[in-house]
């Protein structure tokens, strides 16, 4: 049994090893042995907090979901505007794409949310796999259907907020983060696919102008 009052640390650690594994090996090729392996620990300890490894495959994707949240929420500030909540909620569901230096994956709030990280080639190779297992797994979208409704609510608000303002100019503004959800999260397969914009650069520019769209007094 693993000592008392590492029970967070113990979690938080293998969760990173899970989204590790998962990275490296893809979702059917993860073992709970790899997952010990990776956190430093028994596989008897993996199964102490996880009953088994969908139980564990759930929680780890939970987590990844929940990573995106939490970075936005740390970030957004009551003195903000609208459209400076908008830019934190973009930079984090679909950040630029630039150089990163050799980083491991971290998602455990135990340091600090500021800690917190993915590298983005992690991201694009977890995305891919937990989304291919979602298609056809009714617990996986469950997590997606809730991970997703929290999302789409809190972008609505911030749209909702900038209408009040006055700098947004949206008829609807739950359609409205409807669609943009659903265009960030098509834009992230077509990089996952490498699939660029017809013009070239960085494909965050496509949903950049569809923000941009929410200040033009046209409605969405």
């Amino acid at each position: 049994m693993p000592k008392i009052g590492m029970e967070p640390k113990r979690r938080a650690d293998l969760i990173n090893a899970t989204l590790t594994c998962i990275s490296r090996h893809g979702i059917d090729g993860m073992t709970l042995d790899k997952v010990a392996e990776q956190a430093g620990c028994s596989k008897g300890v993996v199964t102490y907090y996880f009953q088994n490894k969908e139980h564990l495959t759930i929680e780890a994707f939970k987590t990844f979901l929940a990573y995106y949240g939490l970075k936005i929420e740390s970030d957004i500030s009551s003195g903000m505007t609208a459209m400076e909540m908008m830019d934190v909620t973009m930079k984090h569901l679909l950040p630029p794409y630039r150089e990163e230096e050799a980083t491991s994956i971290n998602v455990s709030q135990l340091d600090g949310i500021e800690k917190m990280h993915i590298p983005h080639i992690d991201q694009a190779r977890l995305f891919v796999q937990f989304f291919s297992k979602a298609a056809l797994d009714p617990k996986f979208q469950e997590v997606v259907a809730e991970s997703y409704s929290r999302d789409f609510h809190g972008i609505a608000k911030i749209i909702a907020y900038g209408n009040q303002t006055g700098e947004m100019s949206v008829a609807d503004s739950y359609n409205a983060a409807y669609g943009l959800l659903a265009m960030v999260i098509g834009l992230s397969f077509f990089r996952v696919a490498d699939v660029p914009p017809i013009h070239g650069g960085d494909n965050r520019t496509i949903g950049e102008d569809f923000v941009r769209a929410f200040t033009s007094h046209k409605g969405m």
